[in-house]
């Protein structure tokens, strides 16, 4: 008896060392695999480097899309027990860029739209529709002539304003002319003294036009499963500093399965002309003006299931 159990014992322990080199044996193939593929991504980096490099067209976009529903009846724990809500959000950006020797001509789309939902079956007097909460609308275009490798001559359009409400109602339309530094591939700086400021409204006692200094920032990257872009813009008066504003959009999408996966997007926008525009003709605030509105950092962010197209 004791003799079986002595040899049990030396099986199980034989088995246990077995498994334990081959669990080791594994981990080191592991490594020595994923040591190869870092390798090899690293090279195909490389390639993709030179490809932007080459001249021609780069067309691209990737977006987030979020959402919720709920509908609820007689859940009495909560102040309307019969109700449905719900939100839908969707985040778009895209470029269109020419690269050329001499020349380059940009070209970008940032699109936030959001409609939120609550509709309070006992209330007969309120919405049941998807109500917009956010809406954002920037397009530019950006052409320049190469002084040398990192900077050029260049003329920047951008134009911005909201879509589902209050259409150009303000928009924005920046004209201007000056000088555009790209220090690296998937960074350019605008730089323009000379830029006119377009603003459209129906109150043009509160949005004014003015001549001023135009600065825009941009970094787009992909690397492997990941895209990134952050721009700001902003633009300061030489009339009044009432007048200056600024911009500054952030996106992030993470690619988990066949371009489906997870995107982020937030927003911050400071702008003194919008704020008194809300404080007098949506509040009603008659006493309000440019010295005494508080103007508060404008901001907003979008999580949802993102696609890269």
């Amino acid at each position: 008896m004791k003799t079986r159990i002595l040899l049990s014992l030396a099986f199980v322990f034989c088995v246990s060392l077995s498994f334990a080199q081959t669990k080791e044996e594994l981990e080191q193939q592991k490594a020595e695999k994923q040591a190869e593929a870092d390798k090899y991504q690293a090279e195909a980096n490389e390639i993709q480097a030179q490809i932007d490099a080459l001249p021609g067209w780069r067309v691209g976009a990737f977006g987030t899309i979020g959402g919720s529903l709920s509908n609820f009846n007689n859940w009495f724990a909560q102040g309307a027990p019969n109700n449905s809500s719900g939100t839908i959000g969707l985040t778009v950006n895209g470029f269109a860029n020419k690269i050329e020797e001499k020349y380059f001509w940009r070209n970008s789309l940032n699109l936030n739209l959001n409609w939120t939902k609550l509709d309070d079956k006992d209330n007969p007097l309120d919405s049941d529709d998807f109500e917009p909460t956010v809406d954002v609308f920037n397009i530019t275009s950006l052409y320049g002539h190469r002084l040398s490798d990192k900077w050029a001559v260049s003329g920047l359009l951008e134009y911005r304003t909201t879509i589902l409400s209050n259409f150009n109602d303000p928009g924005y339309l920046d004209l201007g002319i000056g000088f555009t530094w790209t220090p690296v591939t998937d960074l350019v700086v605008v730089i323009h003294p000379a830029n006119y400021n377009f603003v459209f409204a129906d109150d043009d006692t509160i949005f004014n036009s003015s001549a001023g200094a135009k600065i825009v920032a941009d970094y787009t990257k992909k690397l492997g499963k990941v895209n990134f872009k952050t721009n700001l813009s902003a633009f300061a008066s030489y009339e009044d500093s009432d007048y200056s504003n600024w911009t500054w959009i952030n996106s992030f999408s993470y690619t988990l399965w066949k371009g489906i996966g997870l995107g982020f997007d937030f927003g911050l926008r400071s702008n003194k002309q919008e704020a008194l525009n809300y404080q007098v003709n949506t509040l009603g605030n008659t006493m309000a003006t440019f010295d005494n509105v508080d103007n508060d950092l404008q901001s907003y962010y979008t999580f949802g299931i993102s696609y890269n197209f």
